[in-house]
């Protein structure tokens, strides 16, 4: 029958008003409880992860992958801007290196006796020396320690900074001579070594090198770090064995212990703003 005629059962009559209404819709809250129709090529989980998400403004968040670290070794080598004192050291260096290589014999071994720090030198003109000696590499551009110097100086540069890094190599080059030089006089002053061991001719980067070297190693993962120390150690070992040169070799040792010494400092240096790393 349609709504809104009257109807007459047993007597009484009966409104089509007073039907019982349609059942009422259901509670949204009820609604929000049942999961979502899935989309295509989806499930009604992901349509229900969906809608809980975050917005986003209507766009998904692209998937970060992790930087993929690619070998660059350029950065082995110093530069006039990323590594300042070592690109400027080196080429002094190679400069003194052509003029010992070049120049008249005569006057080369004039100079290199003139910056020597020995004993003789180090009396009078102990700074004069100390930084004349640093000038020069023992055996030329060939030798092993004017690679060290390049890759060690360079990666210690990267990590701690130019004045820093100079600050390791002086103090390696200082003490490690000083520590060989002085027991020579004194060894003289006893009549133990005859006088002419005041003059023994001693420059070179080494000593400096060595202790860059062991501070490096402080700033590298443990098994490079043991495997640096290990090998380079031995070959300073090796040298002392072999006694071609004990007191150069005693030397290499110390500043090598020197350098392990700096480690609290290199690794502070390393997390303080405005220190370059790599």
């Amino acid at each position: 029958m349609e709504r809104g005629v009257t109807v007459e059962a047993d007597g009484a009559d009966v409104s089509s008003e007073m039907l019982p209404e349609a059942s009422p819709p259901v509670s949204r809250h009820l609604l929000d409880t049942i999961p979502a129709q899935a989309p295509a090529g989806g499930t009604a989980l992901d349509a229900t992860a969906r809608r809980t998400a975050p917005e986003t403004g209507g766009r998904t968040a692209p998937e970060t992958a992790a930087p993929r670290r690619r070998l660059r070794p350029w950065r082995l080598l110093p530069t006039p801007t990323g590594t300042p004192f070592t690109f400027v050291y080196a080429a002094v260096l190679i400069g003194t290196s052509l003029f010992a290589l070049f120049a008249d014999p005569g006057v080369v071994a004039s100079a290199l006796r003139g910056s020597s720090t020995d004993v003789a030198h180090l009396a009078h003109t102990p700074v004069f020396v100390l930084v004349a000696s640093a000038l020069w590499i023992a055996g030329g551009i060939t030798s092993p320690f004017a690679a060290c110097f390049l890759v060690v100086l360079t990666a210690l540069e990267r990590r701690i900074g130019g004045l820093r890094t100079a600050g390791v190599f002086v103090l390696g080059h200082t003490v490690a001579t000083l520590a060989t030089e002085v027991p020579v006089g004194l060894f003289v002053m006893a009549g133990h070594l005859p006088e002419s061991s005041l003059h023994r001719l001693d420059y070179g980067i080494s000593f400096g090198v060595a202790a860059s070297i062991g501070a490096l190693a402080g700033l590298l993962t443990p098994w490079l770090r043991w495997t640096v120390l290990a090998v380079f150690g031995g070959m300073l070992v090796e040298d002392l064995i072999a006694f071609t040169d004990p007191m150069a070799n005693w030397g290499h040792l110390m500043a090598l212990a020197i350098g392990v010494g700096t480690w609290p400092l290199v690794r502070r240096w390393r997390r303080a703003p405005g220190s370059s790393a790599t």
